[in-house]
């Protein structure tokens, strides 16, 4: 996303719409969208940059191939990045699509259907070659045929444009090949109005070291610019949606891995202790690890280990060393790591295990989100191993949800583990900088005195053990994964003492409860006809369909649960006041078998495991006909 400087926007107030054309869209649609080497995620990301320094809110939704390079022009090859923005609030990266840029054939193939009559396609004209329109699969060119009949359709030999442009840089055919993507965004950046100068800034600085490939872009960029401005493309096709109200302060776009990133950084602040982040490369949570590595300026210590398990031990070792150990992996690394994560409720010591899913079983999509480790977050683990688990709502909830993950690792002295999952550990959205006074202090509270020392000792209120570090004089003990006998600390097989340390492990997680904020509705009233309940990133869908559903007077209302282990208090009585409840989410109905069983409500799931986000419609179809449903239970 370039520097904060370039991304960040001071806001004074609430946003005065005056002067804007009224009959223009509230939010607009665009998707960008070629082969995996086409540049399509830098085109995106900084198209939504651009929409953020205007003043929009924004959701964007990155949907990227497994491969590295996947084969060229083939439809499972196809990179996409699509964003809505607009005001006055963003919630979805949008159901149908406004704008479809296409780099080739199979981009069209495979984005044509999200398209919306009458809406806008931009095709690269030159790339619609015999042998690309063979490997997505059309027998006649959509170019010549009724294909794009309801759409208005803008073909452009972009790539030969974009070399003309470059010529007089001196750049390579392949620096100038590689260079359409800018041409591209400085045409869409004319459609829309937007300025240069953050992208300009951004590819000076990244390609400063590589002069020939810098002059190739900035001079692809203006040549796109020009080429609308001189056309006049788009501007009347589309028109401008109205800017975002934010609350004061100073903005910048922020993906959920970059989030997590500065909250684990602000957490280990805040606390006054060392960071010390231990991972495995894994799609897609190893952008975690670079963007810590980023920050080891900061004082954050980052270890990438040969295996998931070595990864987890070490962050376990960084704990008992006094520093705040966090590891980080997917489905498949988080499964490896479980012996280890049992190891950690044995020893109970503060761990944060950040686990961005996504769609299995097995290596599944490596690249597509799913939230089918809930079970496995609660139960994973050999014993009686409970541990917390948290799910942040939007990418930029994951900034708040890192420091109360930490929050809760040292104070209660456990495991903790964050759900999140491709989409929103890779969609970006506006993010309100917090002043550092508004950050809550953490205390680690290190034992040091050594009168009445016992190393399982508990706090009467949290049941937290005391937190020792290596080399405190006279606080010699042990730890280990065979039982400890209850306050000494001592190695025991003895019955009673099994059940006493099981249940206290267990009441120690319940007691977390003790500290979280009820359970609120997030949009509509408190009782009623339905209530639908969501965790993690399925909040922009639900919240907009019951938003939609409630304009048109229907009795609707959306709850989102952000700790699940435990559940936070007045969840139940929630749940009760409403005559149906659906839980959406996109597993086979985790939650759902949860909450049935917890709370004994007959809960009915709407899932979905397609390895892409919940649509604002698939919400709304569920809830009316749960809507019918309680229509007909009352006559």
């Amino acid at each position: 996303m370039g520097s904060q400087a370039a991304s960040a926007v001071d806001v004074q107030g609430t946003g005065d719409q005056t002067g804007h054309d009224h009959t223009a869209p509230e939010r607009v649609v665009v998707r960008f969208a070629g082969d995996s080497g086409d540049g399509v995620q830098i085109l995106g990301a900084e198209f939504a940059k651009s929409a953020a320094l205007s003043g929009h809110d924004l959701i964007t939704f990155p949907d990227f191939p497994a491969e590295i390079r996947a084969p060229v022009g083939t439809t499972f090859g196809v990179s996409a990045f699509q964003i809505q923005f607009g005001g006055p609030k963003v919630l979805t990266p949008g159901d149908t699509v406004d704008v479809l840029i296409a780099f080739n054939p199979a981009a069209l193939k495979t984005n044509l259907a999200d398209l919306r009559d009458g809406g806008l396609v931009i095709l690269d004209e030159g790339a619609f070659t015999k042998r690309n329109l063979a490997k997505a699969h059309y027998d006649v060119s959509p170019l010549e045929d009724e294909t794009l009949a309801t759409y208005q359709v803008l073909k452009i030999d972009i790539a030969r444009r974009c070399g003309e442009a470059v010529a007089d840089t001196g750049a390579s055919k392949k620096v100038a090949d590689r260079a359409k993507n800018f041409w591209a965004l400085g045409l869409t950046f004319w459609m829309f109005g937007r300025k240069r100068a953050a992208t300009q800034e951004w590819i000076t600085e990244k390609f400063a070291k590589i002069p020939e490939v810098a002059a190739a872009n900035l001079a692809a960029l203006n040549a796109g610019h020009a080429f609308g401005e001189t056309m006049e493309i788009g501007r009347d096709v589309i028109g401008h949606p109205l800017e975002a109200s934010f609350e004061p302060g100073t903005y910048r776009s922020i993906t959920g891995i970059d989030a997590m990133a500065k909250g684990l950084a602000a957490a280990a602040c805040c606390a006054g202790i060392k960071l010390a982040y231990c991972s495995y490369p894994i799609t897609p949570a190893s952008g975690l690890l670079h963007a810590l590595a980023a920050l080891r300026s900061k004082g954050i210590v980052t270890f990438q280990a040969e295996d998931e398990i070595a990864a987890a031990t070490a962050a376990i070792g960084a704990s008992y060393g006094g520093a705040l150990g966090v590891t980080g992996s997917s489905g498949p690394g988080i499964a490896l790591k479980s012996e280890a994560l049992s190891l950690a409720v044995a020893t109970e010591l503060p761990l944060v295990v950040v686990n961005v899913q996504r769609a299995g079983p097995s290596t599944g999509m490596p690249t597509k989100a799913e939230q089918a480790d809930l079970s496995m977050a609660l139960y994973g683990r050999h014993g009686e191993a409970p541990i917390a688990v948290l799910a942040p709502a939007t990418p930029a909830e994951c900034f708040q949800t890192m420091i109360d993950a930490a929050t809760i690792a040292i104070r209660y002295m456990t495991p903790v583990m964050v759900l999140a999952d491709g989409y929103i550990a890779n969609a970006a959205e506006p993010w309100r900088i917090p002043d550092v006074a508004e950050l809550p202090e953490i205390a680690p509270h290190y034992r040091d005195d050594p009168e009445n020392f016992q190393p399982f000792q508990r706090d009467e209120k949290t049941l937290a053990r005391p937190w020792v570090r290596p080399g405190t004089p006279e606080l010699q003990h042990r730890i280990g994964g065979i039982e400890k006998a209850d306050g000494s600390g001592h190695i025991s097989y003895d019955p009673d003492n099994h059940q006493t340390m099981t249940d206290l492990r267990a009441e120690k997680i319940a007691r977390i409860a003790d500290i979280l904020p009820p359970v609120k509705v997030e949009r509509g009233a408190e009782r009623g006809r339905v209530a639908i309940v969501g965790w993690g990133s399925t909040y922009g869908a639900l919240n907009a369909a019951v938003k939609e559903l409630l304009s048109e007077g229907l009795e609707v209302a959306h709850i989102h649960l952000r700790h699940i282990s435990p559940l936070a208090p007045g969840l139940e009585d929630l749940l009760r006041g409403f005559d149906h409840v659906l839980v959406a989410e996109m597993n086979g109905g985790q939650l759902c078998r949860l909450l049935r069983s917890e709370f004994l409500i007959p809960a009915e799931g709407v899932n979905q495991m397609t390895g892409k986000p919940f649509k604002v419609a698939t919400v709304k179809t569920a809830l009316r006909a749960a809507l019918q449903k309680a229509e007909g239970d009352a006559s």
